[in-house]
C-alpha cells in the first residue's frame, strides 16, 4: 500500500511527446504509482493554444496557458516545450523552487546544460533527461550510472533518425539524396519546410555534446562539436561505398584522444562516415537509432531502438518520472552531474582516422605516381586504389578511389588542398572518413 503523499506533477508542453506523456500518466497512473511508491497527480498541462488538436486527448480542465502558475507547488516538472526560451527560464524557476525537472530538450541541454545542472545542485534538486538523446533508447542512465566506474574510450552513435532513413534509402533503394529526402518528408520523418536541423547535423551535434559530457565527465559545449551534414552525400558515393564493403552513416562520435604533446582530451564530432558492413551500426536501418560504446572494462556495448516518436519518447520521460518519484520517497539531495575530469576539448585537427578520397583525374601515364607522391609528401599513406576510366568532355578521364591508412585530419586537409591545385586532378569528388574498423 502506498503511504507517501501524492506527488504533484506539472507538464509543460503538449506536442507529440507531451500529449502522450499526459495520456499515459492518466491511463496508467495507479500502476506507475505502485512502482514509484507514491501517487502521481497530474495537476496541469501548460500549452500555448487551449483549442489545438493533439495526438492524444487531454481533459480540458487540466489545460492552462499559465506555466509559471502551474510550476508553483509542483514536486516534479516535466518540460517538453522545446526551444531555448521560455524553457530555460521555466526550468530554472522550477529548480529554484526545489522541484525536480524532467526534460527532453536536447537543444537546451547542449546550450545551457552547465547552468541548469548547477542550479539543480545548489538546491539539491535533480534534472533528468533520458528523453533528450535517442528517444526511447535508455542511454543516459547507463552512461551516468552503470558505466560511471568504467573508462569510456569511444562512442559511435546514429542519433538522428531522419538522416539514417535518407542514407538507408540511398543504400538499399538506390535513391538520390533528393528523392530519399522527399520520401522522408512524405512519411513525416523530415521537417517541413526546412529539414536542415537534421540534414546539416545540428540535431546530432546537440546530442553529441550531451553524450560526450556524460561519457568523459567533462562539460562539452555545443560550439566545440565539429559538424558536417549529409546534403553533399551523392548516390555515387553510396554505391562506391557498397562496392568497397561499407555503408554511409551520419555518425555522432565522442572519443578520448591524446594530442601531439601527450595531453589527453575529448573529441566530439558529427559527420557522414563509411562504416564496415560487418559492424553492428551498419545494420541500423530506417529511422532507427543506435549507440555503440567502447569501454575499457565492459568492452563493446550496443543500444538500439526507436530514436523518436511521441509514444516511444514518452516511455523515456515516464521512466524518469518514476525515478524522480522514488527519489522523493527515499529522500536526500539530487545527484550532481560529474564534470570534474575537466578534459580539454580537442579540435578536429587532432583526430586520426582512415579516409576514402575520390578523384577525377587526367587519364595518362604517370598520373597515379604523381598523386601517390602528393600523398606521401603530406604524410598520408595509401592503402588501396581502384581506378575506372571513361571519357568526359571528349578527353580521357579516370576516377580514382583511394583508401588511406590512419592519418591526421591536419595531414589530410593539406593533402586535399594539394590535390585540388594539382595539374593532373580535375576534381576532388569526395572525402569520407572510415569509422568503426
Amino acid at each position: 500500500m502506498i503511504e507517501y503523499r501524492n506527488l504533484r506533477i506539472a507538464l509543460l508542453g503538449a506536442g507529440s511527446v507531451g500529449a502522450q506523456v499526459a495520456s499515459l500518466l492518466l491511463e496508467h497512473g495507479p500502476e506507475l504509482a505502485n512502482r514509484a511508491g507514491a501517487g502521481l497527480e497530474l495537476v496541469g498541462v501548460a500549452v500555448r493554444d487551449l483549442t489545438a488538436t493533439r495526438s492524444a486527448e487531454i481533459p480540458s480542465e487540466l489545460l492552462t496557458t499559465d506555466p509559471e502558475g502551474l510550476i508553483l507547488g509542483a514536486d516534479i516538472v516535466i518540460e517538453l516545450m522545446g526551444g531555448l526560451e521560455p524553457a530555460r527560464t521555466l526550468i530554472l524557476q522550477a529548480l529554484n523552487s526545489g522541484a525536480d525537472v524532467i526534460t527532453g530538450n536536447k537543444a537546451l541541454l547542449a546550450t545551457h546544460g552547465p547552468e541548469l545542472f548547477e542550479a539543480a545542485e545548489q538546491v539539491g534538486a535533480q534534472l533528468y533527461y533520458e528523453a533528450a538523446v535517442a528517444g526511447a533508447i535508455p542511454i543516459i542512465r547507463p552512461l551516468r550510472d552503470s558505466l560511471a566506474g568504467d573508462r569510456i574510450k569511444r562512442i559511435l552513435g546514429i542519433v538522428n533518425g531522419t538522416t539514417n532513413f535518407i542514407l538507408d534509402r540511398m543504400d538499399t533503394a538506390g535513391e538520390s539524396f533528393e528523392t530519399a529526402l522527399a520520401t522522408a518528408t512524405e512519411l513525416g520523418y523530415a521537417e517541413k519546410p526546412d529539414p536542415s536541423a537534421d540534414t546539416e547535423g545540428f540535431d546530432a551535434a546537440q546530442k553529441t555534446a550531451i553524450l560526450a559530457s556524460l561519457a568523459f565527465h567533462t562539460a562539452v559545449p555545443l560550439d566545440a562539436v565539429y559538424r558536417e551534414g549529409i546534403t553533399n552525400v551523392t548516390i555515387d558515393q553510396v554505391e562506391a561505398a557498397k562496392k568497397a564493403g561499407y555503408v554511409v552513416k551520419l555518425l555522432a562520435i565522442c572519443e578520448r584522444l591524446t594530442d601531439a604533446d601527450g595531453t589527453e582530451g575529448v573529441s566530439a564530432r558529427v559527420y557522414p562516415a563509411l562504416v564496415p558492413r560487418d559492424h553492428p551500426l551498419a545494420a541500423v536501418h530506417g529511422a532507427k537509432n543506435a549507440v555503440f560504446i567502447e569501454a575499457e572494462a565492459a568492452g563493446d556495448l550496443m543500444f538500439y531502438g526507436a530514436g523518436a516518436g511521441g509514444i516511444e519518447t514518452a516511455s523515456a520521460v515516464l521512466g524518469d518520472l518514476v525515478s524522480a518519484a522514488r527519489r522523493h520517497v527515499i529522500g536526500g539531495p539530487g545527484v550532481a552531474e560529474s564534470t570534474h575530469a575537466n578534459l580539454p576539448i580537442l579540435p578536429i585537427s587532432a583526430v586520426t582516422t582512415r579516409y576514402q578520397i575520390t578523384l577525377s583525374v587526367v587519364d595518362e601515364p604517370g598520373v597515379l605516381a604523381a598523386i601517390a607522391t602528393l600523398f606521401s609528401d603530406h604524410g598520408v599513406s595509401v592503402e588501396a586504389v581502384t581506378q575506372s576510366a571513361h571519357v568526359e568532355g571528349g578527353a580521357p578521364t579516370a576516377t580514382l578511389v583511394i583508401g588511406t591508412h590512419e592519418a591526421s585530419e591536419g595531414d589530410l586537409a593539406a593533402t586535399v588542398t594539394a590535390l585540388g591545385t594539382s595539374g593532373v586532378v580535375h576534381q576532388v569528388t569526395s572525402v569520407l572518413r572510415v569509422e568503426g574498423s
